[in-house]
């Protein structure tokens, strides 16, 4: 029999995130920072909406673009919080997820055998959405010692006569490390100097712990033809299953992505578009408040971990710490393997996300404080057990 299989699809490998899933869900005792999730229900007044939505029957599709409520409600947060400036009508897409925005933005814009550079550590989907697109994905590994920023010297290495589109995975997963405007000034040189294109992933934008808060690419002068913004709910209005992302593009590029999503996926889900209009419109100080309530939980980490001696730069965006465990002499995934058998917690190994995570662990503290509080005793008795051993 024919193999019916896609030779491309076989070759991409599953992401390394699940294997921790699947053994902790075998163990009722464990206690897992592994989840990329917010443990806040949704606002209520967005659940609310969303009812009052269902019993009034707005259940039917919307435009392949969304609903124009939302788009014109998006134009005016963004503009509002991130001097970005897009006509709702002609430059925005809703998406089933900020995930389904960089692959339909990939797919628009590759040609078979473009480059695209993809900082990492980084977000899983980026590599293998850019394989699937055609392109050839080229990873630029980032530094701890410079607190995992995109350096200039570092994207001019990276750049060939066939790179095309430079991703920007910041605030980052699964790092937490931002791009201050400081930081991102030569990165824009570079980029209108080589004429390329940037995808830029700002799903955690408004979990930005820094005093500048966060700051776009996007807004720079001369990028906004030349970007790609992709944001959503999941993370900052605690909005995961609701699926529901965005991408803002230029008129042209916008126009062959929603080509793609029409073919695809008709429209995002009508009741979370519904929602989302309460969400962006009426929740800011919901999405302060959990801001502020994951800031306590990033410094209790930091804390801890200093008090272990545990070398850990501080992160200034999402809700991820990324402390070094290279002391033990061991790789990330046996020191996370070991983690969860002998001390019952679930951290995710750094190279999940691209080779340069080696060295290192993803914590997620979209948990409630008591959780990490005994998820960090556990960790500690077992740096401890390591550390007599040697």
């Amino acid at each position: 029999m024919r193999n019916p299989l896609n030779k491309t699809i076989t070759e991409i490998k599953p992401s390394g995130i699940r294997k921790f899933f699947d053994i902790v869900a075998e163990m009722p005792e464990a206690i897992s920072l592994g989840v990329g999730e917010p443990d806040f229900d949704t606002p209520w007044k967005v659940r609310d909406e969303a009812i009052y939505s269902l019993e009034r029957g707005r259940t039917f599709y919307t435009s392949n673009s969304g609903l124009k409520e939302l788009r014109i409600e998006i134009a005016d947060f963004l503009k509002r919080h991130y001097d970005l400036h897009y006509d709702p009508l002609t430059e925005m897409l809703m998406t089933v997820g900020g995930s389904e925005g960089i692959d339909v933005a990939l797919r628009a814009m590759l040609d078979p055998g473009d480059e695209v550079l993809i900082p990492q550590p980084s977000y899983v989907s980026y590599e293998p959405c850019t394989i699937l697109a055609g392109g050839v994905p080229v990873p630029i590994p980032l530094k701890e010692e410079n607190e995992f920023r995109l350096k200039p010297e570092e994207l001019e290495a990276a750049i060939t006569d066939k790179t095309k589109i430079l991703i920007m995975p910041f605030p980052n997963n699964p790092t937490g490390a931002v791009m201050e405007k400081s930081d991102l000034e030569p990165i824009v040189e570079i980029v209108k100097k080589h004429d390329l294109f940037v995808l830029t992933d700002e799903i955690y934008g408004e979990l930005t712990y820094t005093g500048e808060g966060h700051v776009s690419i996007a807004a720079f002068p001369g990028m906004k033809e030349r970007t790609i913004y992709i944001n959503g709910f999941s993370k900052s209005h605690a909005m995961t299953g609701w699926r529901l992302g965005y991408v803002c593009a230029p008129k042209e590029i916008t126009i062959q992505m929603t080509k793609i999503h029409q073919f695809a996926i008709m429209c995002a889900p009508t009741t979370s578009q519904y929602a989302a209009v309460t969400a962006i419109r009426d929740c800011d100080e919901d999405v302060a408040n959990m801001r502020e309530e994951y800031n306590d939980r990033r410094r209790y980490l930091l804390n801890r971990f200093k008090k272990m001696n545990i070398k850990c730069f501080e992160p200034y965006g999402a809700f991820y710490i990324f402390p070094s465990i290279a002391e033990f002499g061991m790789t990330s995934e046996e020191f996370c393997t070991r983690l969860l058998k002998e001390k019952e917690v679930a951290v995710v190994p750094g190279t999940a996300f691209g080779d340069s995570g080696e060295g290192n662990v993803r914590i997620s503290y979209a948990y409630s404080l008591e959780a990490l509080k005994k998820a960090m005793d556990r960790i500690e008795e077992f740096v401890e057990e390591l550390r007599i051993q040697e």
